[in-house]
């Protein structure tokens, strides 16, 4: 599948994959500056890109590993939705989980993003739903104690 991309600054990169295999694509830091985050603090990160995605996906914008475990820095909404309609820049509400300031450089690698297929529903109410085993078990109801 192919993606169009725009850079907006002359220094954003564009997304890449990290191995043949990876389902996420880095997204980099458009900054020319370092950025503090202070704990407790969260603050959107720009890509300097904007995306043209295919009819009918959604890029999800996830966290990366190494940055969420080393400096406690992953993004504020959990996941962050990029609608196929959207062409904006993408930006990352980074939020700093940890106890000490960080530092997110110029075109450090902050998320990763996840093209994936969805649907549209339509929503119809009805006055009852279907049964099924677990009914309407909740929070741990399938599982263990």
């Amino acid at each position: 599948m192919k993606v169009n991309f725009k850079k907006l600054v002359p220094f954003a990169q564009m997304p890449t994959y990290g191995s043949e295999y990876a389902a996420g694509a880095d997204l980099y830091a458009a900054t020319e500056d370092e950025i503090a985050i202070a704990p407790g603090e969260t603050k959107f990160i720009g890509t300097g890109i904007a995306v043209e995605l295919p009819l009918g996906t959604v890029g999800l914008v996830y966290a990366r590993s190494g940055l969420a475990c080393k400096k406690g820095l992953a993004p504020a909404n959990k996941v962050g939705v990029i609608d196929c309609d959207y062409r904006g820049e993408i930006k990352v509400a980074l939020h700093n989980h940890g106890a000490e300031a960080q530092v997110v450089g110029a075109g450090e690698r902050i998320a990763q993003m996840v093209i994936a297929p969805y649907y549209t529903a339509e929503y119809v109410e009805v006055e009852e739903l279907s049964d099924t085993v677990r009914g309407e078990g909740g929070f741990g109801s399938t599982g263990r104690i």
